[in-house]
């Protein structure tokens, strides 16, 4: 207690002194990265990992900790592995599961002609050569058991010779495999397709392997788009997450549990769609996130079924976001947290009391030294008369007699939730610190408001979405407090998209434009994404197909190099050198196409990044870039 005392007093104390400062990109670039990891095998308590950036060695320094919820106290731990149950060990504890990359294709010139050893050269003779950020190499992901009874057991590879990836490529991890409760089975996630017909596809499937037989089923045949995260409960039913459609990556996504040979989707009726889930200890209930009215929230979906159907509560939601569900442990549900005012932190919800608390502090001396934004939640009328919730950001001690440029926000995706999220990169904290307020629109293509406002993006890119963007565009021009002089568009990816067509129908409303890794030319991107199957969805095919009225007009009217000849406004441009998703040629063609019109226009480019900012010393130049722009052209 008298720990928690002195803290208390510090914060009281640092919040007095130095509640003057601003908060700046350099102590963004202090703050720790908290990562819960998770709940120990003890069931006393979580582990947890901090990020520290080293801007002056370009690196993180990794620090691993126990929280402990018997007497709430926090310890630094080498080895994590230690506290935590080995998830690679069957709960039989007969078998071990691993993961290992199996060279399985000639790619390189030695691998055809081993006497040309110095040789540089990579031969493909289907798609998907390369993925987010890495060229394939002929390796692929393959998962392992072996027998713990036996000393001289080998390893079985579960996909032997089989030239797919477990887990899946580019983010996928343990989440994609598991043991089933009884150990007896092993289920995975895999895309059992490859080359083009890998790139033009989304359809993963759920496999189980039965240790005993060495037989492989298909568990979701039929089942045509992402079936991924299995997981099985305490009493042996199988969870996983699946979207109905082929190539549409955003679809909404479903629980559904498998119960002997019944599939049941829970979901089914209710219109919203999963992040994240988890079993509740005892297998009588499953907590899911889900995007809602501009938050992460937590639900309760409730086994067994009832007569009445399947009953969904919401369990926590409130202005932030729950960012991951880490377990359970004494009575409360450990969840990740984080608002726009505040970086990720975890928490605890009593599942008795329904009260969230703060565990982890990591930040909360430094944060406590500014002040912070006010964030607001208002309504605007679109064109088509329907409501768009919004977020205004505020700069600190916000004066409304006083007036203030402003930044529209322009969110990712296509069909990106835009929550309570923080960004180390685009992060409305440190605008609004800048003296910017921020309209962030939770524009059409966004889940948490309903399928159909969700899918209404889809091969509509550059048409309701804009109108959207400038209606909250609109409202904002018509507060006192903004000084229509002085207003700018940014965004990346599909925000980046969208700061290029606005470019050319913006009609005098932006005095600046900054776009990160936007799609320019959706003819060249169609040509050179490596995800192939999002642009054949979204834009509704390839290019050449002359008579897809839907395609064509994705290709003319929505294309924003169709448009070059209205722009007239000052645009900065960044793209990663490494992004295989918008590739580098669309950075280029739009900065060539700015300087040959004669437009005031800066290309930052980042060779050794992807379609993120990664590195250290590159995030800070990044954020200098932008502020430098800003007020060059502000």
């Amino acid at each position: 207690m008298k720990k928690i005392l002195f803290l208390s007093a510090v914060i009281a104390l640092s919040s007095n002194l130095h509640a003057q400062n601003q908060f700046d990109e350099e102590v963004l670039w202090q703050l720790k990265r908290v990562s819960p990891i998770g709940i120990s095998k003890a069931k006393d308590g979580f582990v947890y990992k901090t990020s520290t950036p080293s801007v002056n060695s370009n690196s993180f320094i990794v620090e691993y900790k126990f929280y402990n919820m018997t007497n709430h106290s926090i310890s630094t731990i080498n080895n994590p592995k230690e506290l935590l149950a080995d998830p690679t060990v069957c709960p039989n504890n007969l078998y071990t599961i691993k993961e290992e990359k199996v060279k399985l294709k000639n790619i390189h010139g030695y691998d055809y002609y081993p006497e040309l050893g110095k040789s540089n050269v990579q031969i493909y003779n289907s798609l998907d050569y390369r993925h987010w950020d890495t060229w394939e190499d002929g390796s692929f992901n393959h998962i392992f058991i072996k027998n713990n009874l036996s000393a001289d057991a080998k390893w079985i590879d579960l996909l032997e010779n089989e030239p797919y990836h477990t887990p899946l490529k580019p983010f996928g991890g343990a989440e994609d495999y598991t043991f089933s409760t009884d150990g007896k089975n092993v289920v995975y996630v895999c895309k059992k397709k490859e080359g083009t017909a890998y790139a033009t596809s989304t359809n993963t499937d759920i496999y189980q392997y039965n240790i005993e037989t060495g037989k492989t089923t298909n568990l979701t045949i039929g089942m045509n788009g992402y079936d991924t995260k299995p997981l099985f409960s305490k009493n042996g039913t199988m969870a996983w997450l699946s979207m109905a459609t082929d190539g549409y990556e955003a679809d909404k996504n479903d629980l559904y549990i498998l119960q002997g040979d019944k599939k049941t989707n829970l979901t089914q009726n209710w219109d919203r769609s999963i992040e994240d889930y988890m079993w509740s200890e005892d297998g009588t209930k499953i907590y899911a996130i889900a995007a809602n009215d501009g938050t992460m929230q937590v639900f309760e979906i409730i086994l067994p079924i009832s007569k009445k159907g399947v009953q969904i509560n919401p369990l926590i939601q409130g202005m932030y976001d729950i960012t991951s569900l880490v377990g359970q442990v004494k009575g409360n549900l450990i969840v990740g947290f984080s608002s726009m005012n505040h970086a990720n932190e975890i928490y605890g919800f009593d599942l008795k009391t329904k009260k969230l608390a703060q565990l982890t502090t990591e930040n909360i001396v430094l944060l406590s030294q500014f002040k912070e934004s006010k964030v607001e939640k208002t309504w605007v009328t679109t064109t088509d008369n329907q409501q768009m919730l919004s977020w205004i950001i505020y700069p600190p001690d916000f004066d409304s007699t006083k007036k203030y440029p402003t930044l529209l926000y322009c969110q990712g995706g296509p069909q990106s939730a835009l929550t309570q999220f923080f960004s180390f990169r685009w992060n409305f904290r440190l605008m609004a610190a800048k003296g910017y307020i921020v309209i962030a629109p939770n524009r059409r293509g966004m889940p948490g408001h309903g399928s159909k406002w969700n899918e209404q993006i889809s091969k509509d890119w550059g048409g309701q979405v804009m109108q959207d963007y400038l209606s909250a565009t609109d409202v904002m021009r018509k507060k006192s407090f903004v000084d229509t002089n002085r207003m700018a568009a940014v965004g990346a990816s599909y925000g980046g998209y969208s700061v290029f067509m606005l470019a050319s129908m913006h009609q005098g409303r932006f005095k600046s434009f900054i776009s990160h890794c936007g799609v320019f030319n959706l003819q060249s991107m169609y040509g050179t994404t490596e995800e192939v199957f999002f642009t054949d969805f979204d834009l509704g095919g390839p290019y050449w197909e002359k008579e897809n009225k839907i395609a064509q007009k994705a290709y003319t009217q929505f294309n924003p190099v169709e448009h070059v000849s209205k722009w007239n406004t000052p645009i900065l441009i960044i793209q990663g050198g490494k992004d295989y998703r918008v590739p580098i040629g669309q950075g280029q063609e739009a900065f060539q196409a700015a300087q040959l019109r004669g437009i005031k226009s800066r290309f930052v480019y980042l060779p050794e990044e992807n379609h993120w900012v990664l590195g250290a010393q590159n995030a800070m130049v990044w954020q200098k870039e932008y502020f430098k722009w800003l007020s060059e052209t502000l």
